[in-house]
């Protein structure tokens, strides 16, 4: 099941139709954009197998320079994704699809602290089963605080996935 209606917050458990669902998109977008991209990455929960997850599939899309994102708009907006600009969130040019929301592009440049930061708590979380199970709990729990509320509901996750990030990164060095 893929979709999230307008201010609403829910989890689905985790399936491998997500992962199909993220190749599948990715085979679109870079029919539309394939020259602007450096990679395309499967971010957020629906990237974390095991993970329950808000049922959107989250996609980070990396290219050479800021500006170069709004030459892709025209590209993606032909395969159904809506541009929302760079004010809505940090760093990015962003990008919905759907009503409900299924898809959303968050396009960075190459060395962006957010596309890292995304790419290491996804790996973080694919490897290690208790920061998961942690993770889990907490989603669960924040859910049924803010089940109306997006905002509240990622604001409440921030500090645990700063402490995820630091974990992931003491872990490198």
């Amino acid at each position: 099941m893929l979709g999230l209606p307008k201010g609403q917050v829910f989890l689905v458990p985790w399936t491998e139709q997500w992962e199909i669902e993220f190749k599948e998109e990715e085979k679109k977008i870079r029919f539309e954009i394939n020259d602007s991209i450096l990679a395309i990455h499967h971010i957020g929960s629906t990237a974390i197998k095991g993970l329950s997850a808000k049922p959107i599939i989250d996609i980070a899309i990396e290219i050479k320079s800021f500006e170069e994102g709004i030459r892709c708009v025209p590209g993606l907006e032909k395969i159904g994704y809506s541009y929302k600009g760079t004010d809505v969130l940090p760093d990015r040019h962003y990008f919905n699809k759907g009503e409900p929301r299924t898809h959303q592009i968050h396009m960075y440049q190459t060395g962006s602290e957010y596309l890292y930061k995304q790419l290491t708590l996804r790996d973080y979380l694919r490897t290690n089963e208790n920061a998961r199970k942690k993770y889990q709990e907490l989603k669960e729990k924040l859910t049924k605080e803010h089940s109306m509320n997006k905002f509240d509901y990622a604001d409440s996750k921030t500090d645990f996935i700063n402490k995820i990030i630091l974990e992931a990164e003491r872990g490198r060095q």
